[in-house]
C-alpha cells in the first residue's frame, strides 16, 4: 500500500510535464487493469473462510496465507498452509498405468516397425503427455544399447541381439513395471552413411599404418571410386574483413556526427554571444565612434581576454574580418563576408545591416542596433527556456524507468501470490 501511494504521488508530480500525459494515462490504465484483475482473482479464488481448494491433477502444490484466531489464546496469528494437488485413487492410477503401457508399445519403437527388428534408435521417453507419471528405463544389455535407446554400432551383429527393455512407471508411492523384448540389429544406414563409414575406415587404416612417419596422404580411391579432398575453409579472414568494413563505416559515421555536433555547438555558442556583441556595438556607437573603430575595439578587447574566456567562434570571425579590412578589403565587403562565414541568420542580418548603413549613411544605425539588441536578448531568453525544457525532458527517461521498476516490484509479487 505504501508503495502504491508513492507511485501515485510520483505520477502527480510529473503530471504537468509537457508531452507526458499520454504516457501517464497509459500507465494508469495498465496498473488499474492489473489491479482489477488481481482483486477479481482474489475474490473468485475464495470459496469460503474455512474451505480450501486443491489444484487439479498435475497442477502441483500451492500455499495459502491465513490468519488464525483461537478464543482467548491466539488472535490473528499468520499461518501458511501447504496444499498438495489432487491425487488419483488406486483404481484410477491402475487404469492410467494400463493405458500408458498400451501406448508405450507404439511410442517406444520410434521409427522401427516392430520389436522383432530394431535397427533404429528406440524412443525411451521419460513421460507421456497428459499423464502425471514418470518413467525410468532399464536394459539388460548396455553393451548393445545405451540408457537413451541409442544403438551402439560396434557391439551389434547381423544376426541380431535380444535386449530386454524394462520401464518403471512411478506416480507418488505407486509403481508399475512395463517389460518387453526387442531384437536389435545394426542400424540401417543410407547409401551416403555407408560411404562415409568406408571413408573413415580407409583414413583410420592409413593413419594407423603410417604412425612412424611425420606425414601421410589421404587415399585417392576407395572401392575403385575416385576421391577428392578439400580442406575446410577457415572464415576468420572474412570475419575480420567484415569487422574492418563495419569499423570504417562506423568511423565515417562518427566523424560526420562529431562534425555535426561541433557545428551545432558552434552555432549555439554564437547565438549565446550575439546579444553581448550587439550590446557592445550599441554602447560604443552611441559614444560617437565609427563602425570600423567599434569593430576594432571589440576585437582588441576579445584578444586581451582570450586566455580567460577561451576561443569564441563569433569573435574569431570578427578577428578574421578585422584582418581582412587591415589588408585592404572594403568594409562593406568584409561585413558581408563575416555574415556569410558565420552561417547564422542573426549574424548575416548584422553584417548586412552594417554594410547597408555604410553605403547609405550611418544615421539611425544606433537605433536599429538597439532594437536588434532587445530582440537578441529576447531570443536568448527563449533559447534558455527551451534548454531548460529539454533538460527536464531528458530527466523524464530515468524517472519513468524508476516508475517501471517500482511497478514491477509491486506487480510481480502480486501475480506470484495468485492461487487459481
Amino acid at each position: 500500500m505504501v508503495v502504491c501511494v508513492v507511485v501515485y504521488l510520483f505520477l502527480l508530480i510529473i503530471w504537468k510535464r509537457k508531452g507526458m500525459r499520454k504516457v501517464l494515462m497509459l500507465l494508469l490504465f495498465v496498473s488499474n487493469s492489473i489491479a482489477f484483475a488481481l482483486f477479481a482473482a482474489d475474490l473468485l479464488g475464495v470459496a469460503g473462510e474455512n474451505e480450501l481448494t486443491r489444484n487439479t491433477y498435475g497442477g502441483g502444490s500451492k500455499t495459502e496465507a491465513y490468519e488464525v484466531t483461537i478464543d482467548g489464546e491466539i488472535e490473528d496469528e499468520p499461518l501458511m498452509i501447504e496444499i498438495e494437488e489432487q491425487q488419483y485413487t488406486s483404481a484410477e492410477i491402475q487404469e492410467i498405468f494400463e493405458e500408458m503401457m498400451q501406448k508405450l508399445d507404439e511410442v517406444m519403437l520410434g521409427e522401427n516397425e516392430s520389436r522383432n527388428r530394431v535397427d533404429q534408435d528406440l524412443n525411451l521417453v521419460s513421460h507421456l503427455e497428459d499423464y502425471p507419471v514418470e518413467i525410468e528405463w532399464e536394459l539388460d544389455r548396455y553393451d548393445v544399447m545405451d540408457a537413451d535407446g541409442k544403438i551402439l554400432e560396434k557391439k551389434t551383429n547381423e544376426e541380431g541381439t535380444l535386449v530386454e527393455v524394462r520401464g518403471i512407471l512411478t506416480y507418488g508411492s505407486k509403481e508399475a513395471v512395463y517389460v518387453t523384448n526387442v531384437m536389435v540389429y545394426p542400424r540401417t544406414k543410407t547409401e551416403k552413411e555407408k560411404w562415409l563409414d568406408k571413408v573413415e575406415e580407409s583414413i583410420e587404416k592409413v593413419e594407423s599404418s603410417t604412425r612412424e612417419q611425420i606425414q601421410f596422404f589421404l587415399p585417392e580411391t576407395i572401392d575403385g571410386k575416385q576421391v577428392e579432398w578439400k580442406k575446410k575453409a577457415d572464415y576468420r579472414g572474412y570475419y575480420i574483413l567484415l569487422l574492418g568494413i563495419i569499423g570504417c563505416v562506423l568511423l565515417v559515421w562518427k566523424e560526420k556526427q562529431d562534425k555535426k555536433e561541433a557545428e551545432q555547438k558552434r552555432r549555439e555558442q554564437m547565438l549565446r554571444d550575439y546579444p553581448d556583441i550587439i550590446s557592445k556595438f550599441t554602447l560604443l556607437l552611441s559614444t560617437g565612434m565609427t563602425v570600423k573603430n567599434v569593430w576594432t575595439k571589440v576585437v582588441k578587447g576579445y584578444e586581451e581576454q582570450k586566455e580567460q574566456t577561451g576561443k569564441r567562434a563569433a569573435y574569431e570571425e570578427m578577428c578574421m574580418t578585422y584582418r581582412e579590412m587591415q589588408s585592404g578589403v572594403p568594409e562593406t565587403v568584409a561585413y558581408e563576408r563575416f555574415g556569410s562565414r558565420c552561417g547564422v541568420v542573426t549574424y548575416m542580418k548584422f553584417g548586412a545591416l552594417l554594410s547597408q548603413n555604410l553605403r547609405k549613411g550611418s544615421r539611425g544605425l544606433t537605433d536599429l542596433l538597439r532594437m536588434e539588441s532587445m530582440q537578441a536578448f529576447e531570443n536568448r531568453k527563449s533559447i534558455a527556456k527551451q534548454k531548460g525544457e529539454e533538460a527536464s525532458t531528458k530527466l523524464l527517461v530515468p524517472m519513468v524507468g524508476m516508475l517501471a521498476v517500482v511497478m514491477v516490484i509491486v506487480i510481480i509479487p502480486a501475480f506470484l501470490s495468485i492461487q487459481l
